[in-house]
């Protein structure tokens, strides 16, 4: 019985540093990563407030002092880039506005489970191409922008030229980023809303997909901190989708339905936060990288926030709002035409009018609340990083 072989002659005995690491990948990297996707979370939502309310005031300021001087100068870089994100998010609507959601709705119903979870997976590869593909055509728009500003006379044309060509690639690559969120949207959708438990499976089916396709694989610090900014993203997006999930069930559900609601985002939310906190728990073991790196991750955004990092734009998440901005108001017009009262023509302008400065208004107080937490807390943890680098020293 004695000299048997028992488990404990077949596996090493551990040590603290053992220990520290099945520490490190049940609780400090968990905790540590979720912290991190929720300010950057934030930093998505000031940024796509901002694209709705300063970017607009931004506008219409340009537009008065013209009116008021009655002087045309030409626009300056930002004032040119703010025009083409303009137009870019106009069309986006527009062009999304033609598109019926229904019919696309019926055909994506009218799949089987296994057929709905190739279609998310094809679309979600989709839109990280879009990604970033979007902001390689962003900053060529922005850098047409800048010539165009600063060029002399006899290169006026030409630099307009390019301006145009430049935002018309723009409005492609929106548009075609926007219909990939939407359709994204509308396969969540339909997943929540069929009684087949379609959306369990696509939860599970696409969570562990992603768990595999990233988890084994060697990645290096700056691989790693490129995607958590990917899944930073991908919550922002989630909470897009929800948002037309949401908007759908006001427009056509019938009977009690806002319960069912919230437990389905619920569970959207949960199985997100365990993958990740798997993925990048694993990710970290596997990888030799501790939990002091996603610290660090934070402290570079939080002086991301504060612009006190001008020159390392590698480290930044870049996130471009335009094509969720694009789904978000697709969606919620619907919503806001349901609040129209029939009567003229007139009238119903009036309450057009109405609705879109109240809109706009508690947005832009919700964009200075989120923009000052956001700087508060970014003070007060670059504070606390300095002193915990002191104490360590």
């Amino acid at each position: 019985m004695y000299s048997g072989n028992s488990l404990r002659s077949t596996i090493a005995v551990g040590n603290d540093k053992k220990r520290q690491r099945v520490y490190n990948t049940m609780f400090h990297v968990p905790w540590r990563c979720e912290r991190l996707i929720v300010a950057g979370f934030f930093v998505c939502l000031d940024s796509f407030l901002s694209l709705l309310t300063i970017m607009p005031a931004r506008i219409v300021m340009t537009v008065w002092r013209i009116l008021k001087t009655r002087q045309f100068l030409r626009p300056n870089a930002a004032d040119l880039s703010d025009y083409g994100c303009f137009v870019v998010l106009a069309l986006g609507v527009a062009s999304l506005q033609m598109i019926d959601i229904s019919l696309i709705y019926h055909v994506i119903r009218g799949q089987g489970t296994i057929k709905l979870y190739v279609v998310y997976n094809v679309l979600e590869i989709f839109d990280k191409l879009c990604q970033s593909f979007g902001e390689d055509v962003l900053q060529v728009l922005f850098n047409s922008a800048e010539g165009l500003s600063t060029c002399s006379t006899d290169r006026v044309t030409f630099e307009l030229l390019r301006f145009l060509l430049d935002g018309a690639i723009a409005v492609l690559a929106f548009v075609v980023h926007s219909f990939v969120l939407l359709a994204q949207a509308i396969t969540l959708s339909t997943c929540i809303i069929a009684h087949n438990n379609a959306l369990l499976a696509l939860l599970v089916s696409n969570n562990f997909a992603e768990i595999k396709s990233n988890v084994f694989k060697k990645v290096s610090k700056e691989n790693l901190h490129n995607l958590v900014y990917y899944d930073i993203i991908e919550r922002f997006h989630i909470t897009a989708f929800l948002l037309f999930v949401l908007a759908q069930n006001i427009l056509e559900a019938e009977g009690p339905w806002f319960d069912s609601f919230l437990i389905n985002a619920s569970y959207v939310f949960m199985c997100e936060v365990l993958i990740d906190a798997i993925k990048h728990s694993f990710l970290a073991k596997f990888n030799e990288i501790k939990p002091v790196a996603y610290s660090e991750f934070l402290e570079d955004l939080s002086k991301q926030i504060l612009n006190e990092q001008p020159d390392d734009r590698q480290k930044d998440l870049t996130f471009i709002p335009l094509a969720p901005a694009c789904v978000v108001i697709r969606v919620l017009t619907p919503v806001y035409a349901t609040l129209l009262p029939a009567g003229p023509f007139i009238w119903r302008i009036f309450w057009i009018l109405l609705w879109s400065v109240l809109t706009y208004f508690m947005l832009a107080i919700f964009k200075i609340l989120v923009g000052l937490i956001l700087r508060c807390l970014a003070t007060w943890y670059i504070n606390l990083r300095l002193t915990r680098k002191q104490h360590a020293d």
